[in-house]
């Protein structure tokens, strides 16, 4: 199994904490899961629900129980793997039965956390010690903590750029479509890949925002924005850098034919180069380099192509929130089993990803971005509400992967139109909606 659903989820977080709600047997606000005192005293069986179907078939996750026992030795943890996580949880949560600790469903509005959620505590106490806790935080009360956070960037293969002469990171747009040039001159390999059959990979760009500009409130802004694609804007640097990539044919031949789980081997072997992804990848793409015989060290992991006061900025977006439901009836081992994966597993640096906990170090993924001084940046998400709502009476769906695929297609010449007129009509709607839903 892939890591689509990190990577959705991470994007998602963008734009679902309003969406519609689960409905049904939603018990009364206010319960609370608070930390144990005495681990050794904590006992009960708790079931945690996961999508990391993979991790359960290949007995990681039995693994990290049994050193969760050695703390929590009276609790017993079973562990549910989901395939269809968002579509069966969803359905399950109208109900009492959805496990003891869960990944919060997208379609969970995040106003109604208090009602399917334990407490975890203060988010004035907990927001000093774990990262991504405003995406939980209702009413100062935080509901769920992130398994790990994820940077946005581009995965690239070293040694194909190497082979085309550029060594050192790109520190615009012009600079990285520059090197496109000289892979696809040089080299036998696609330049990028735009993963576009499998649309997910698409939305890769909307995590970014607020690595051009280096504001961690870049995403809140759009709340106030009249033309969030105006010339200079994250969002128009982002989208024009795909379309000119795609434009000046530097990406695959027909998009339409990519597909994810195949692409990671191509960059494994060097048929592609260059690929934009969350850092949550990297792992796998070292993994499908192991498997083709190749050097792992040869995956590399580039911050966006545009630098702020000559440095280079990359936004960190949360993984899944992991949770206590509210009728749950060991409340302190699901809450025990929370505070040891985020903080003792080593799962965030197993994964190569982001640690919620603030304390933990950097995974050695992404020991570059620290050795280049890139500045990692908590993406704010104090007026998501704002953003999504107007984001969905614009329908264009920023976490969704339609309109860059009518970007991609604009670009190869199967639609007609121009990337300016295409701004301009996604300001429009953009504006409009803004005035639509102001005050709601």
């Amino acid at each position: 199994m892939g890591r689509k659903t990190f990577a959705v989820a991470a994007l998602i977080a963008v734009t679902a904490l309003t969406a519609t709600a689960c409905t049904g047997a939603a018990a009364p606000k206010g319960e609370a899961a608070a930390a144990a005192t005495d681990p050794g005293g904590v006992s009960g069986t708790i079931t945690v629900l996961t999508h990391r179907t993979d991790l359960v078939q290949n007995g990681t996750m039995k693994k990290y129980a049994a050193e969760f026992n050695r703390i929590y030795p009276k609790v017993t943890v079973k562990f549910e793997a989901i395939t269809d996580y968002e579509g069966e949880v969803k359905i399950r949560m109208n109900t009492e039965n959805y496990g003891d600790v869960l990944m919060i469903p997208n379609a969970v509005a995040k106003k109604d956390y208090p009602s399917f959620f334990a407490s975890l505590g203060s988010a004035a106490a907990l927001s000093g010690k774990y990262r991504f806790t405003g995406n939980t935080d209702v009413a100062g009360k935080v509901y769920g903590l992130a398994t790990v956070g994820n940077a946005n960037g581009f995965v690239y293969n070293k040694a194909v750029w190497k082979k085309a002469g550029v060594t050192a990171w790109p520190t615009s747009p012009q600079e990285f479509l520059d090197g496109l040039k000289a892979v696809k001159a040089r080299t036998g390999a696609v330049p990028y890949y735009t993963n576009f059959k499998d649309q997910w990979p698409l939305t890769a760009g909307t995590a970014g925002i607020g690595s051009v500009s280096c504001d961690a409130q870049a995403n809140d802004k759009l709340a106030t924005s009249a033309a969030p694609w105006a010339e200079g804007s994250d969002l128009n640097v982002i989208d024009t850098l795909l379309y000119d990539t795609v434009h000046e044919k530097l990406s695959e031949k027909d998009p339409t034919t990519t597909n994810w789980e195949t692409s990671k081997g191509l960059i494994a072997r060097g048929e592609i180069a260059t690929m934009q992804l969350g850092s949550w990848a990297i792992s796998q793409m070292q993994a499908a380099a192991k498997t083709a015989g190749k050097n792992p060290d040869d995956i590399g992991f580039m911050p966006f192509p545009a630098q702020k006061d000559g440095k280079f900025c990359a936004i960190l977006s949360p993984d899944y929130q992991q949770a206590v439901s509210i009728h749950s009836e060991h409340k302190d081992a699901a809450r025990g089993w929370i505070d040891w994966f985020t903080e003792k597993s080593g799962f965030a640096q197993n994964e190569g990803s982001v640690p919620t906990a603030r304390s933990g170090a950097l995974p050695a993924t992404l020991k570059p971005f620290e050795d280049n001084g890139v500045t990692l940046l908590e993406r704010s998400e104090a007026k998501s509400a704002q953003v999504n709502a107007i984001d969905n009476a614009a329908e264009i769906g920023l976490a969704k992967p339609d309109y860059r695929q009518k970007l991609v297609d604009m670009a190869r010449g199967v639609q007609s139109g121009s990337l300016e007129d295409y701004f301009a009509d996604l300001d429009k709607r953009w504006s409009e909606a803004a005035k639509e839903t102001a005050g709601s």
